[in-house]
């Protein structure tokens, strides 16, 4: 059984800088895909970005650029580094891991079947 625990939310700025953190526990490395989600309120919840087993990154449009998806090597914490940060981007951050994705798609949030509680992010 795989649990997830955020960190690293909070307050910022406009144009600041987050880096979100993702302690991951239990379960096997071996094909599992973690991913970067987010719900601000009154929306649907949107992948933002996704690393593989292998350590293929993708982003959402909408993050492009601006927030990088990383492990550390013993694939026991996911981060998602953030810059440039916008008001749009005020949601619940929730980590996310799945085993065989295979070819569906990495943002898709549906995909996965673990899920952290989330952490909050506020740019204003």
């Amino acid at each position: 059984h795989v649990q997830l625990v955020e960190s690293g939310g909070g307050s910022v700025l406009p144009g600041g800088d987050l880096k979100l953190s993702c302690t991951v526990s239990g379960g096997l490395t071996w094909d599992r895909h973690m991913a970067w989600s987010r719900q601000a309120p009154g929306k649907e919840r949107e992948g933002v970005a996704a690393i593989d087993a292998g350590g293929g990154v993708t982003y959402a449009d909408a993050v492009q650029g601006r927030f990088y998806i990383s492990q550390d090597i013993t694939k026991t914490t996911l981060f998602l580094q953030m810059f440039s940060l916008t008001p749009d981007d005020t949601a619940m951050y929730y980590c996310a891991a799945t085993y065989g994705l295979g070819t569906r798609d990495p943002l898709s949030w549906v995909h996965y079947q673990y899920w952290g509680q989330g952490t909050q992010v506020t740019v204003s």
